[in-house]
């Protein structure tokens, strides 16, 4: 029946698809495939596939950087590590239906759904009827379970016939980090680190708008510098700046170099922020910087 349809027949016409696969086994072809052996004509996008294996803050923050800009439909997110285990599979619907968030409940589908407004309604994915039939162990629920979900999603069916309707107060929440004053201090935590080596921090730009422009960062015993810059070609050679990103946070960045590695920094690492002002604030960089690898050029 469903080989009959067009897309105009469809009540959602794209899956977005994010996960921990990585691309080096068949894992992902194997999801697109059994969504589209249910039904053809939905489109199925990747976001990502390359979040670090049972990374689920990091499977999280992403969803939650691309929620606003994905297309109305149903999006599959897995970064499971629980996978087989009491915890529960969902679908959490958002905007009153706009959208349908099928994946763990374990706290990767939380920031998403926050940043879109919260859950509408939800369901625990106990319906057996619109799963694939079991060929061996419960430890690949992407295929077996949200894949023929988010289909089915897609071909109409109704999200109460997929299972047991929750109160989406009790989903897992996801667990992200905030920034805090600490004697004339702002501390820190990095968020991500992008493939230029821009490191995001948990600080909003306003955070910064009442303590000043130029800063010593507190890394690990070590010190630097740092000055806000509007953009990537305003950071002198060599150093480093705070930037607004492309998601509206504050990221250290240089410019065509990769300030993560130049400072040593990873996601989840602490950095604190302390104000400077005078000739401290032109201080040169206690850490040397090499010039020459790839930098930024893209989003930060």
């Amino acid at each position: 029946m469903s080989e009959r349809l067009s897309v105009d027949d469809l009540r959602y016409h794209t899956v977005s698809f994010l996960s921990d696969y990585g691309r080096g086994d068949e894992f992902v072809g194997v999801v697109h495939s059994v969504i589209r052996a249910i039904c053809p004509a939905v489109t199925v996008l990747d976001l990502t596939h390359d979040i670090p294996p049972y990374d689920v803050r990091a499977g999280g923050l992403a969803l939650a950087r691309s929620a606003q800009y994905l297309c109305p439909g149903v999006v599959v997110a897995v970064v499971d590590p629980g996978v087989g285990s009491s915890r529960r599979a969902v679908a959490v619907e958002v905007g009153e239906g706009q959208s349908v968030l099928v994946g763990p409940d374990n706290g990767l589908l939380a920031p998403a759904v926050a940043l879109v407004g919260g859950a509408t309604r939800a369901v625990a994915l106990t319906n057996l009827d619109y799963h694939l039939p079991p060929m061996g162990g419960p430890l690949f629920d992407g295929r077996d379970v949200f894949a023929p979900v988010a289909a089915h999603l897609c071909l109409g069916v109704p999200l109460e016939e997929l299972g047991e309707e929750i109160d989406p107060a009790g989903l897992l929440p996801g667990v992200m980090p905030i920034a805090r004053e600490e004697d004339g201090s702002l501390v820190a935590e990095v968020l991500w680190v992008d493939r230029y080596g821009n490191a995001q921090l948990n600080v909003a730009p306003d955070e910064l708008d009442a303590v000043g422009t130029h800063f010593e960062l507190h890394l690990s015993g070590r010190r630097h510098s740092a000055r806000r810059a509007r953009h990537f070609a305003e950071i002198t050679p060599g150093a480093v700046g705070l930037v607004t990103d492309s998601y509206g946070l504050v990221a250290l960045a240089a410019d065509r170099a990769s300030a993560a590695e130049d400072l040593g920094i990873g996601p989840g690492d602490e950095v604190r922020l302390t104000p400077l002002d005078g000739d401290a604030a032109d201080a040169p960089p206690e850490i040397p910087v090499r010039l020459g690898r790839a930098g930024t050029g893209g989003p930060a």
